[in-house]
């Protein structure tokens, strides 16, 4: 039996991950590719809590729709879960959250609340700033965790940290700033005391649901008729989808962390990326000797500085320079490296078509 006092990792797995388009589409999103390597980001998630010494069993939360496509992973790594719970439908982070709280049998039970599509390379650097956020969470407070910034990014909120809290290496999370213009993040690097919000979050199950119900009671209510009335198989868990479809959707930060009181951010630096763009993979990526990121059958000549994936196509390059070219499916698509954030706009076009 796995000892009380271990923390509960909670592995949020709903995302449809669009901006990796055409690889990841809503019926395989990005968590559940092999784009880093042989295990997908959510496996890579899974092995990234496996420290007997530190972590319980994981509770699982994803869509219906990835069920199977979970479990037949979870399977590939050998592992226990906790539970598996199925949200009947989209209802963001922060009532997917309630339901792992819910679910977890000691209400005062620690949990580490993880996205499953984010990269950390130092899990080593991880560990040890989640052992050194622990007793914080004891004893009430919302951890979350403050990427050290490399540069001014456009495309993650940013925390602003406060005052130190006493006999840690944390401090008062003073405000969360949402995704910046350039200015704004360049103005945020030179002012110091700014993290990149990842998303990750360490506390107690009963001082999340407290929280919620202070600021958003209609959601605790939601998640709590919701989960008496699941259906149970086993590990399976299926909320009841007429309770949960009356949650708002909002994420935890907006319904919870930027207004409650006792909210932290400890400051860590393990390598991470939100693997949030095909350039973000470029940057997280080992380049061959020309400075490409090659994935599949590729040929490269004179071609510099490119990510090329290529899934069921052979593609042949030719004198050209920072492009992302990926084959996939049925689908083709070229851009200049730089501009992977509007993939969302091919998207939009595409399920206009459709």
């Amino acid at each position: 039996m796995k000892h009380p006092d271990l923390i509960t990792p909670v592995i949020l797995s709903g995302g449809s991950g669009t901006r990796l388009w055409p690889v990841s589409t809503e019926e395989r999103p990005k968590q559940f590719l092999n784009l880093l390597g042989p295990r997908s980001m959510f496996q890579m998630t899974l092995e990234r809590c496996q420290a007997p010494d530190l972590f319980d069993l994981p509770i699982i939360v994803g869509g219906t729709r990835h069920a199977a496509l979970a479990n037949e992973q979870i399977a590939e790594m050998d592992v226990q879960v906790a539970a598996h719970i199925l949200e009947p439908c989209a209802r963001n982070t922060a009532p997917a959250i309630a339901l792992a709280a819910l679910a977890c049998v000691d209400p005062q039970k620690v949990m580490l609340v993880m996205p499953s599509d984010h990269m950390i390379k130092n899990i080593s650097a991880f560990q040890d700033a989640v052992q050194r956020s622990l007793p914080l969470a004891k004893a009430g407070w919302l951890v979350t965790f403050g990427i050290a910034p490399s540069g001014p990014e456009t495309g993650y909120g940013y925390i602003q940290q406060g005052e130190a809290i006493k006999n840690s290496s944390s401090f008062a999370a003073q405000r969360f700033v949402e995704k910046p213009n350039r200015k704004n993040a360049e103005k945020m690097l030179n002012d110091g005391g700014y993290h990149w919000n990842a998303g990750i979050f360490l506390m107690r199950a009963d001082s999340y649901l407290h929280a919620l119900g202070t600021h958003a009671p209609d959601m605790l209510t939601a998640a709590q008729n919701a989960m008496e009335q699941a259906q149970r198989d086993v590990l399976m868990i299926t909320p009841d989808a007429a309770s949960f479809s009356l949650s708002p959707s909002e994420s935890i930060d907006y319904a919870v962390m930027e207004k409650a009181g006792q909210v932290a951010v400890t400051p860590v630096d393990p390598g991470w990326s939100d693997v949030g763009s095909w350039d973000a993979l470029f940057e997280i990526s080992k380049p061959d000797d020309q400075s490409n990121v090659i994935t599949g059958d590729v040929m490269a000549i004179d071609a510099t500085d490119n990510l090329i994936h290529a899934d069921g196509y052979e593609v042949a390059a030719l004198g050209v320079n920072d492009l992302i070219i990926i084959a996939s499916g049925n689908k083709i698509m070229v851009m200049p490296r730089g501009r992977s954030q509007d993939v969302k706009t091919i998207v939009s076009e595409q399920q206009h078509k459709e």
